[in-house]
């Protein structure tokens, strides 16, 4: 066994240094599985266990029946910020790209029923599009939205900001938005346009966004692989509440 963690030891201390080098660059293939286990004279067993813990820290990460790649540098995500995915990636000298996957007019599943306070069964347009960063997919998105508010969306090219769309052809804008983030193993769907395996670990966020009149007005669940995003925010903290915790 200590020489199994020895041999684990060594192969991610090699392929950091190579990382950290700029020998291996953001989104460079690694050699195949067979390849490497050869070159450190290992077993797939140990040369998985160094990998799959390189991608726990966001060093590298794998696409399904394809191989492993080093990881890019995250994308900052600030939800205190008003911005669209698009504007957002731009603005850190990414390539952002928008997939649109498919459009419809579903009723509305009990969670989005919740999240946009509507009577059972209520129909909704549902939008799923698919994202990426420099032509990596790191984000599956589902859209919901009252028709209400939006008649004849679907015929708009919804591969674009929403943001966009709703300010040019129906006059709303976002002022308000509820955030809930919490870490989880992906579904299938997203597993699927994000080429890891089910249940791989993945950010959830999920949002309600509410217009210039306070009108509740869509909602969204944002499905991010787990090392292509890092939440960070710049917030003013009010001095009348204490904090006991420091």
């Amino acid at each position: 066994m200590g020489q199994g963690k020895s041999q684990y030891q060594i192969i991610r201390t090699a392929l950091n240094e190579q990382i950290e080098s700029g020998v291996l660059k953001p989104g460079s293939k690694l050699p195949s599985e067979r390849l490497l286990s050869e070159q450190f004279s290992t077993t797939r067993v140990t040369l998985r266990e160094s990998l799959s813990s390189m991608e726990a820290d966001g060093l590298v990460y794998r696409e399904d029946r394809i191989g492993w790649f080093v990881s890019p540098e995250r994308v900052t995500y600030d939800p205190t910020v008003n911005t669209n995915f698009h504007t957002m990636v731009s603005h850190q000298g990414r390539v952002p790209g928008t997939r649109m996957l498919h459009a419809d007019r579903i009723p509305a599943p009990a969670r989005v029923q919740k999240l946009l306070e509507v009577t059972p069964l209520t129909s909704v347009y549902r939008l799923q599009r698919l994202r990426s960063v420099d032509g990596r997919n790191v984000l599956y998105i589902e859209n919901y939205m009252n028709p209400a508010y939006f008649p004849g969306l679907l015929e708009h090219d919804l591969s674009q900001s929403l943001s966009d769309i709703y300010r040019e052809h129906y006059n709303r804008h976002y002022t308000r938005v509820r955030f809930r983030l919490y870490p989880v193993g992906l579904n299938a769907e997203a597993s699927s346009h994000l080429k890891v395996t089910t249940g791989s670990s993945g950010l959830l966020i999920e949002r309600t966004n509410y217009d210039q009149s306070g009108v509740l007005i869509d909602c969204d669940f944002e499905y991010w692989r787990q090392d292509a995003v890092v939440i960070a925010a710049d917030t003013t903290v009010n001095s009348n509440i204490s904090n006991n915790s420091n």
